[in-house]
This record gives structure tokens, C-alpha cells and sequence, in this order.
């Protein structure tokens, strides 16, 4: 059954996007400029943990209980804000329904932790290495660099070789490939009707179901998502429809420019203007 809200937004005749499988990013200004921030949940202590799934246990939701933000939650870096769908009481941001506040921390260059998101970002000339259609030819996805500036106030997908096990091939443990993909970029051509059986076929039969999943984006704001998983469907199930698009290579710039001889950026600018049958066949020499 289509969830109501859905209907009441007329998902039928909204736009449908690829939902893709990385980790979710966030571009605003940090020490007076654009960063890449990477996605972090404020999470409740242990001892918060245990009460707050006692009350859910005995009230079947979570909906009433009462947190002590201040206490019950664990630190996190000084600089991270909560994401803007966060709604504050008191001054605090509210956990959502599972307990967690979502939210977001700089990435900073030399931060091993986020060493797969520091790699698509260029602080020093300020841009990012971001995988989109090409303007001219939708079929053509091109990987590119970006001003950060341009991608201020969006949200993005990390992808690549190191993050959830990669689904799109993108290249190996020797040369990793990631790249940034802006939220709602890739068009679905011919996307099924919302409705389940269709779903599943459209989802097991046809080359563009090979993906995680379907993002609406209907005219009043709302976004529905359906996942595979919601349908009882394995993901990745064989190659995935994007690993499968030809795509061209488009970071130009000299050695100079790039902080390091090794890095992803440099690699790449040799290989400026190249094109590459399927993404999943990116590859560059050390």
C-alpha cells in the first residue's frame, strides 16, 4: 500500500531520482570559506541508551520520552552542528525518534578518520571532485571538478572504493577511486508506477533497477524513498546500472596545482578528457 502522505504529494507525478549507497555529506562554510562536512549522529550514552529502549519497550514508541541533552548524550568535535531538520526546544536539539540527533562535523584535511571524504576536496584552490551527468548528453555521466562554492547548501553522496563496500566497482585497494555525487542528480528515464508488484519488476527486470534504490522529489518539497530492502530485494544484486554508464574524466589543471603528486586529483588530471565505457573501469597509474 502507497504511504498516504505520498499520495497527498502526488508522487506519481514527481520527479524520480537514483537513491544511492555511500555516506551522506554536507557543504556549508567553515573557517570563512566552503568545507565538505561529513555526516554525525549524536548518539545517547549507554546508560540513556538502556532507559530510553525500556520506555519504548513498555510504551511500543519512542514519542514522550524525556531526554536530558546535556547529559545523556555523548561529546562530539566542538565544531559539529545539527543538521538543519533538527527541531530545538530550551535552546537544545531534539533526538529524533530513534534516539539520535543528526548532524554534521568539518572535514579537515589531515583527519584519518575522514580520509576517503578529504580526498575529493582541494582546499587549497577550493574545489571538489564531483560525478554528474554531463549538461550536454544526460546518457554520459562525467567526473569532474567543482568549485566548492557552487555546491554550497547541498547535501552529497560519498561513493567509492572504501565506503559500504563499494557496489559501483569504483577502483581498488592500490588506487582508490571517490568522488562526490550532489543528492537528486541522476534521473530516472523511464521510472516505474509506484506501486508494489511493479516496483519489484521494474527493480529484478529492467538494466535501470539495478540500483539501491528511488528517490521521489514531488513538487510540494516532499521526498519519498523506497529501498530495495523495503521490498524483500538483495542489494548489490550483479552490476549496478551507474557502474555500467560510460563516463568522462574531466579534472584539468597542472601537478602544481595539487597538493600531492599521489593524490586522487593529480592522478586524474593525467587522465583529463579520457573517456572510459563504464565507470566501474576507471583506472590511473601511480
Amino acid at each position: 500500500m502507497v504511504n498516504p502522505a505520498a499520495l497527498e504529494a502526488d508522487v506519481d507525478g514527481a520527479l524520480a531520482t537514483e537513491k544511492l549507497d555511500g555516506t551522506c555529506c554536507y557543504v556549508t562554510v567553515y573557517k570563512g570559506r566552503p568545507y565538505l562536512w561529513a555526516r554525525l549522529d549524536r548518539k545517547p550514552t549507554k546508560q540513556a541508551e538502556k532507559r530510553f529502549r525500556k520506555y519504548q519497550h513498555s510504551h511500543k514508541s519512542g514519542k514522550g520520552f524525556t531526554w536530558n541533552v546535556e547529559e545523556d548524550f555523548k561529546t562530539v568535535p566542538e565544531a559539529w552542528i545539527p543538521a538543519h531538520r533538527v527541531q530545538h526546544h530550551n535552546g537544545h536539539p531534539v533526538p529524533d525518534e530513534h534516539g539520535h540527533i543528526p548532524g554534521w562535523v568539518p572535514v579537515e584535511a589531515d583527519n584519518k578518520q575522514y580520509c576517503w571524504h578529504s580526498s575529493v576536496v582541494d582546499y587549497d584552490i577550493g574545489v571538489a571532485l564531483v560525478l554528474r551527468s554531463e549538461t550536454n548528453n544526460e546518457d554520459l555521466l562525467e567526473m569532474a571538478t567543482v568549485p566548492l562554492a557552487n555546491l554550497q547548501e547541498q547535501t552529497l553522496e560519498l561513493i567509492g572504493t572504501n565506503v559500504n563496500g563499494n557496489p559501483y566497482g569504483l577502483g581498488c585497494k592500490k588506487r582508490p577511486v571517490h568522488c562526490l555525487v550532489p543528492h537528486g542528480s541522476f534521473r530516472i528515464q523511464n521510472p516505474p508506477p509506484v506501486d508494489f508488484q511493479q516496483l519489484c519488476s521494474w527493480f529484478q527486470e529492467s538494466p535501470e533497477g539495478q540500483v539501491e534504490g528511488v528517490v521521489w522529489h514531488c513538487d510540494d518539497g516532499t521526498l519519498m524513498k523506497v529501498h530495495r530492502h523495503h521490498l524483500g530485494l538483495r542489494w548489490p544484486d550483479g552490476d549496478t546500472f551507474l557502474a555500467s554508464r560510460a563516463v568522462v574524466i574531466r579534472v584539468d589543471g597542472t601537478e602544481d596545482e595539487y597538493d600531492n603528486s599521489k593524490d586522487l586529483f593529480t592522478c586524474l588530471s593525467r587522465l583529463n578528457g579520457h573517456h572510459f565505457s563504464r565507470l566501474q573501469d576507471i583506472h590511473y597509474d601511480l
